[in-house]
């Protein structure tokens, strides 16, 4: 592993950092005069556009999937090489596909993020033109370049039409728990509703939910919240300065830690717009459908955190896993119940899906704003999803049970999808 390292960041600085690991690690597998793809450079504004909104690292995947999506479908109807998703879009093979990309990415952002319309009219405007800025080649004036731009906002219609009444934006509703006049923190858990967004091919979010956590007394539990005490300990005297350091990389959640890898993929195997277009497409739809089912299975089973296990030990009844009253994780534990482990199902399914595509052998970067300066090097998409595991061991958020029982969940949800979604027209039309 071909690393960098320089001190930590706060989170303070993840938001503004962000933007610069997207755009950053996007290069890294292409030269500056490469040819760019119009399906990656917008892929790469919604990053931007996402993280200057702060959107929710749960919320965002399912908007991400509605962008690319409309991508998808838009450049996908001049051709026909795939499946639609479920939409009969009517288009002649004279109609710009990098016009209709453009204008269906433009209009779901707008959609979404209604307060940066001018900067998406003057980034679309950008992206017609091309040039060397965007390493894209100007769409010339004329009747393709028209009816790609109106294909593209009719896909993009469609789709807004199509989620309108997907959950995504369901008031939080979580009740904590407590008897009448007893304090309890106030802070109320995050993305308790994201179980009931509308997944894209999941029959339901609880497809695939997985069974309990094992019992405070079995052998698992034991095991596994003694390694965790042990590594996941802010002042571990076990944990490597490798596995810290991994910790850290990690504690950046959400799509624009994948999209990068992506990007990288999508130029290094030189795919045309319309495989860009379904690969992103695929790739998002998981990741979200990730996120639905692995939070609809945390507040299912409500299962608590190292940190409150760990402070209560003595309550379990279990002997061999005594209570550390002062016990802290390395990293901040995030908001809402344990099991299973979202990083590691996103990561899974992201792995499965782009596996399904290129094969496991890839090479890869990526960098990360929680832990600045750090280059994190992969050859194996596999390698890469084992790492997120690992990292939230080290960051003392996740037991091994919940992070195996997430990879498992996020490969069976990618496998599904690759082999009933977009599916090339010949393979649909047997099926």
């Amino acid at each position: 592993m071909n690393r960098i390292t320089k001190p930590e960041a706060t989170w303070s600085n993840v938001w503004k950092a962000a933007f610069l690991v997207t755009t950053f690690t996007g290069a890294l597998m292409a030269s500056p005069a490469a040819q760019a793809d119009m399906i990656s450079e917008w892929n790469e504004q919604a990053d931007s556009i996402a993280l200057q909104n702060r959107d929710n690292p749960a919320a965002y995947p399912t908007r991400l999937a509605a962008v690319h999506l409309a991508m998808f479908e838009a450049v996908n109807a001049v051709e026909r090489r795939y499946a639609s998703y479920r939409f009969k879009l009517s288009v002649d093979r004279e109609t710009s596909k990098e016009a209709a990309a453009a204008a269906a990415a433009h209009a779901m952002l707008v959609a979404h993020y209604p307060d940066q319309k001018d900067k998406l009219d003057a980034f679309l405007e950008q992206s017609l033109r091309g040039g060397r800025e965007h390493r894209l080649n100007p769409i010339p004036d004329g009747e393709a370049k028209t009816k790609g731009l109106e294909l593209g906002r009719q896909a993009a219609a469609e789709v807004i039409a199509m989620r309108a009444n997907d959950g995504l934006n369901a008031r939080e509703s979580y009740r904590p728990a407590t008897h009448p006049g007893v304090y309890v923190p106030t802070t109320i858990p995050v993305n308790s509703t994201m179980g009931g967004v509308t997944p894209w091919s999941l029959s339901s979010a609880a497809q695939f939910r997985p069974a309990a956590p094992p019992a405070l007394d079995s052998a698992t539990w034991t095991k596994d919240v003694n390694e965790i005490r042990e590594y996941g300990s802010r002042n571990s005297k076990t944990r490597s300065t490798e596995q810290t350091e991994i910790g850290r990389f990690w504690f950046f959640t959400g799509p624009a830690t994948y999209n990068p890898i992506v990007r990288q993929i999508v130029a290094a195997k030189k795919l045309d717009l319309v495989d860009s277009a379904r690969l992103f497409a695929l790739v998002t739809m998981g990741g979200s459908d990730a996120i639905t089912a692995v939070f609809e299975a945390k507040y299912h089973y409500n299962f608590w955190r190292p940190i409150t296990a760990i402070r209560n030990a003595d309550q379990t009844g279990n002997k061999a896993t005594p209570r550390d009253a002062t016990w802290l994780a390395l990293g901040e534990t995030p908001m809402h119940p344990e099991y299973p482990c979202a990083h590691c199902i996103v990561s899974a399914t992201v792995s499965t899906v782009l596996q399904a595509a290129v094969g496991n052998e890839v090479s890869f970067s990526l960098t990360s704003p929680t832990a600045p300066g750090v280059v994190r090097k992969w050859n194996r998409l596999s390698d890469y999803a084992d790492e997120v595991s690992m990292a939230r061991i080290y960051g003392g958020f996740h037991y091994r049970f919940s992070n195996e029982v997430a990879k498992d969940m996020g490969r069976k949800i990618g496998q599904q999808l690759v082999t009933t979604q977009l599916q090339g027209a010949a393979a649909s039309a047997s099926r």
